[in-house]
């Protein structure tokens, strides 16, 4: 089973934030592959459901972003899961707004989420997709990505949640090396909607 976790902040206030682009590209797999998010258990928001015959798990951690790997790493404890079976989606302040860039593995940079991840679960096996929100300057980064996205970003970046959603689906039927040579190419709004059959 692959456990596909979006990172962000739960409540009204942070809808359509761009720390939120985690929530936002669930969100769109949930609806597309059908999948009712809405069991509460281990911290989180869960739905069990199928991707290309491979069984899938969507969480949305409930415990605000900095303590996102608690409910992670409850839940592969739970289901007696290794770390390699998990896909994390989150925001990303290094890459321009609209990009997407899937790595195998590797450290957790400067997002506090990922961190949490890292230490929960244990290690940094895991396959990660990045949706790029765009840079600020570094004394308004909280702001930047707790404000609600403007209306001249707003289609830019729910289109590169829709593709996380897609490279996440791609990562489950395709393997990460394919998923990686297919999404890491250039800037999602360069590369059409690249979504899955």
């Amino acid at each position: 089973m692959y456990v596909i976790a979006g990172l962000g902040n739960p409540g009204k206030q942070y809808e359509k934030t761009r720390h939120n682009m985690g929530f936002l590209a669930l969100d769109y797999l949930a609806e597309t592959e059908e999948i009712a998010v809405s069991r509460r258990r281990h911290h989180a928001l869960m739905g069990e459901g199928e991707i290309g015959g491979e069984r899938v798990m969507l969480v949305k951690p409930q415990t605000y972003m900095n303590d996102s790997g608690q409910a992670l790493g409850e839940i592969l404890h739970y289901y007696h899961l290794q770390p390699e079976n998990l896909i994390v989606i989150c925001d990303d302040m290094d890459l321009p707004a609209g990009a997407i860039r899937i790595r195998k593995k590797g450290g957790a940079g400067t997002h506090n989420g990922m961190k949490s991840v890292i230490l929960h679960v244990g290690g940094e096996d895991f396959p990660r997709i990045r949706v790029g929100v765009g840079k600020s300057r570094p004394e308004e980064w909280k702001n930047f990505v707790l404000n609600r996205i403007g209306s001249e970003e707003e289609e830019r970046l729910m289109t590169a949640a829709r593709t996380a959603g897609d490279a996440a689906k791609a990562i489950v039927r395709l393997g990460v090396d394919i998923a990686m040579n297919r999404y890491n190419r250039r800037p999602a709004q360069e590369e059409g909607d690249g979504r899955e059959e």
